[in-house]
């Protein structure tokens, strides 16, 4: 799939995201909760409206909007993921998120570009962070070709990419590249962002139930570049 078409990807026609477009549109604000939107919003820091559905609604409502469709192709999903960020409330960007998620296994190298644009565009880690642990960390284990985007991810400017970089492999457990696990939080560790710096204990942390002395090892030969936080993140489930 080819979706790159100027500055960024381009949606491809999709009469399956027609549908789930048309419905999602309709089923979801048929149930918003506009006091509880505002109570979201808030603690979301202002990022993007919401309708204020609770993860249970939510889900069940996606559901319906799913009903009888078939499974997606890849330039099914590039095309509702696109254009559920296009939408301002952000439960349609959960929507998109829950899907990619479900359906990673159909995605190939060509998706990254488009994972790429979800995590730059309204970033914030509620969509971050489940987009870089199954979606981007599924698309890397699949193929392996793509770590060295993870690297060029982990040296950049933006730190939603910076973040995706090292959590892209919590899930990895045995197969986690600790090389490069570690050549990442090293690279990061003095950066001034609060979200890379608790990205680096979390990753460190999620290595260490499987190999706890290697992160032992790890941060106490560089204990002096690691941020306080992420020691003490990593060093949760290493031990002391």
């Amino acid at each position: 799939m080819t979706v790159t078409n100027g500055p960024g990807p381009a949606v491809p026609d999709s009469p399956f995201a027609d549908r789930v477009l048309e419905r999602l549109t309709v089923v979801h604000p048929d149930h918003a909760d506009p006091e509880r939107a505002g109570a979201m919003r808030a603690y979301m820091k202002d990022v993007a409206p919401f309708l204020g559905l609770t993860s249970t609604v939510r889900r069940g409502l996606d559901r319906v909007v799913l009903r009888g469709l078939p499974s997606p192709g890849e330039a099914d999903c590039a095309a509702v993921a696109l254009r559920c960020w296009r939408l301002p409330e952000r439960e349609y960007h959960y929507f998109a998120v829950d899907l990619l998620r479900r359906h990673v296994t159909v995605l190939s190298p060509d998706f990254l570009p488009v994972v790429r644009r979800l995590l730059t565009t309204v970033p914030w880690w509620d969509t971050v962070d489940p987009l870089a642990v199954h979606v981007v960390g599924g698309l890397v284990a699949a193929e392996p070709g793509l770590r060295t985007r993870m690297d060029a991810w982990s040296a950049d400017e933006d730190r939603w990419l910076v973040r995706a970089a090292l959590l892209h492999q919590l899930r990895y457990r045995e197969r986690t590249d600790a090389g490069r696990l570690f050549g990442y939080c090293l690279r990061r560790a003095g950066h001034d962002d609060l979200f890379v710096r608790k990205a680096i204990g979390w990753a460190l942390r999620e290595y260490a139930k499987t190999d706890p002395g290697a992160v032992r090892g790890f941060v106490a030969e560089h204990r002096d570049r690691l941020a306080p936080l992420s020691v003490r993140e990593a060093l949760r489930s290493a031990g002391p």
